[in-house]
């Protein structure tokens, strides 16, 4: 088929259609795949990740606490990343967003494409068209679920879904962050583009565009950088909440990269700030800037900030959040106090399913930046290890939309309990909530290893003082005993995988926990695998003689969910561990078979 203008479309019939491939649309799209659903993943870069991509470079942030870190998808690809990028080369970690999206067959992945028409019906979405830049084609994707994991919310111009935008008044929902704000108040949280720097054993100089801001320590004033800080990125460049943050785009754009070359002529060149920078030199500069507020559609609950500083205790928590409420001023570097309020926030707290859909739009779900919140809870919820989790929360909520046939408000009505149960089986945390342990698991008699009910206990990490986990040294094991033989099918096991990060370098004195760096000291060390991962062990089963005989054997593990399908009827299932990454003893948190 062709349109009027002779430019050619191409039609895709799927089940799942994903709008925009940052971590929460890449984390959706997967989710559904792996659940068996067909899924169209439409991203208008020509890269995956987002914000968190090597165009942008903001890294991953998410809940604050001991052992809070989010898992599941977005910890798979974290490891990934450390077992192969020790140099934190955002080129390579592009190539991993990029590898686990095509390595599955469910999904069609469609870069360069930007979504500028949808079709709907009956007040659903029918399909979604968008213009591929670089094949000069339309691809229309006609699915029965969507879902926008855009930022910047496209498909709610596009269709009649109710959304929001700016930040609610005190008197709307009983905010006080929202005191002396007026009814229809239009701030957001401005855009950024950050910088990237390294550290060099010679001198450099640097030379400004003309059009560079001049800047002086006291337009610097709260944002003076520190070059030798692993934890400087930069990101008070911050413009753009005080207007359009859609429509003014280019223009913001444009002016943050006159305070980015500016700050950095003032970090090379001002006479206070040249002696001790001279051997800095600048790497990178992010030409696309990194929102953090826009569009946030509506759907059956809107999350408050009273809910997150209640703990969210939903009967339909699908995800988490504990970043603290990390407001920003929308006149950002215009703004010549701090250029952030960060107001306090219980880690964890929970995130209904409900406001993960569309109150007026059937099939519409939606995952990131763009959740039915309030200004205020975004400010917490916005960052992308909590989106990370989200979008796995709506792709694997869709995955039962197809196969259930039903629409996403029918998944909270009926199915709510298993989504919970599938996101936690698939390494999901969910506070307040238990996963359920395989019937053979349980009724089967564990020994061989201290605290061995900690393996079945459903709670796959350590919450508060509780370890939840066993240590196993090399060559020893924990083993499943059954009261006659029987078929085992599948092995599940959760390694630990340092939430908290404890062997990762330091740099200056401070031990460096994110995903990628922005600032590169001369000698700095190189990443690893967590020491404590489990790096090879074996999986018996046991006949009834009490011999046994190995089953599956992993020499290079550094994924912390391992699911392995076995076949044979036994009398019980031993799990070996062989060694670590640098842990004395393997640190198990679930160890099941059914």
């Amino acid at each position: 088929m062709k349109l009027q203008n002779d430019l050619p479309v191409i039609d895709h019939q799927t089940e799942f259609c994903v709008v925009g491939g940052g971590l929460s649309g890449l984390c959706a799209a997967v989710a559904a795949a792996r659940h068996g659903a067909r899924v169209v993943l439409i991203q208008e870069r020509p890269m995956l990740g987002g914000n968190a991509s090597s165009e942008i470079r903001m890294w991953v942030c998410g809940a604050q606490g001991a052992n809070m870190r989010e898992t599941g998808l977005i910890e798979e690809l974290m490891l990934e990343n450390y077992y192969r990028n020790p140099d934190k080369n955002y080129h390579i970690w592009d190539g991993i967003l990029y590898d686990l999206a095509v390595r599955e067959k469910n999904i069609t992945l469609l870069l360069n494409c930007s979504v500028n028409a949808c079709e709907t019906a009956d007040g659903r979405i029918v399909s979604v068209t968008g213009w591929q830049m670089t094949t000069q084609q339309f691809h229309r994707v006609y699915a029965r679920v969507f879902a926008d994991c855009s930022g910047d919310s496209i498909l709610a111009p596009l269709t009649s879904a109710e959304y929001r935008h700016g930040r609610e008044s005190e008197s709307e929902f009983g905010e006080e962050l929202g005191r002396g704000i007026t009814a229809g108040d239009t701030g957001t949280m401005g855009m950024s583009c950050i910088l990237e720097a390294r550290e060099e054993d010679r001198e450099s100089v640097f030379i400004p565009p003309a059009w560079a801001a001049r800047l002086t320590a006291e337009d610097l004033r709260h944002r003076v950088p520190d070059l030798s800080s692993p934890l400087e990125n930069y990101w008070y460049l911050e413009l753009g909440g005080d207007g359009d943050s859609i429509a003014d785009t280019e223009k913001t754009r444009h002016e943050l990269l006159r305070l980015a070359y500016g700050l950095w002529d003032y970090i090379k060149n001002d006479p206070e700030q040249r002696e001790k920078n001279r051997n800095w030199r600048l790497d990178w500069v992010g030409i696309l800037p990194g929102k953090r507020e826009s569009r946030r559609y509506v759907g059956d609950y809107v999350l408050t900030q009273n809910d997150v500083r209640s703990e969210g205790r939903f009967d339909d928590i699908v995800a988490y959040g504990g970043w603290p409420m990390d407001d920003h001023d929308p006149r950002g570097f215009r703004n010549g106090g701090r250029p952030n309020v960060n107001y306090p926030a219980p880690s964890p707290y929970g995130i209904p399913f409900r406001s993960l859909y569309s109150k007026n739009v059937p099939n519409l779900l939606f995952a990131g930046r763009n959740i039915s919140v309030t200004h205020w809870a975004l400010s917490s919820c916005r960052v992308m290890g909590t989106c990370a989790v989200v979008g796995q929360a709506a792709g694997t909520a869709a995955a039962i939309a197809v196969r259930e046939n039903c629409l996403p408000r029918d998944v909270y009505e009926k199915h709510v309990g298993e989504l919970k149960q599938m996101l936690m089986e698939d390494d999901c945390y969910l506070p307040f909530n238990r996963r359920a342990v395989p019937e053979l698991t349980r009724k089967a008699r564990i020994t061989g290893v201290g605290n061995a009910e900690n393996l079945r206990n459903g709670i796959d990490r350590p919450v508060g003082d509780e370890d939840n986990g066993c240590f196993i040294e090399p060559g020893g094991s924990a083993e499943y005993l059954f009261d006659k033989p029987e078929p085992v099918a599948r092995v599940r096991i959760v390694w630990d995988s340092e939430l908290d990060r404890r062997s990762m370098p330091g740099i200056n004195g401070v031990r460096f926990v994110h995903n990628m760096l922005c600032n590169r000291p001369l000698h700095m060390q190189d990443f690893h695998v967590p020491h404590a991962m489990t790096r090879a062990y074996r999986i018996e089963g046991i006949l009834p003689d009490g011999s046994c005989e190995t089953i599956f054997r992993a020499d290079n593990n550094y994924q912390r969910l391992n699911e392995i399908a076995v076949s044979g009827v036994w009398r019980g299932v031993r799990l070996v561990p062989e060694s670590t990454w640098g842990a004395e003893a393997s640190h198990v948190f679930a160890f099941e078979v059914s």
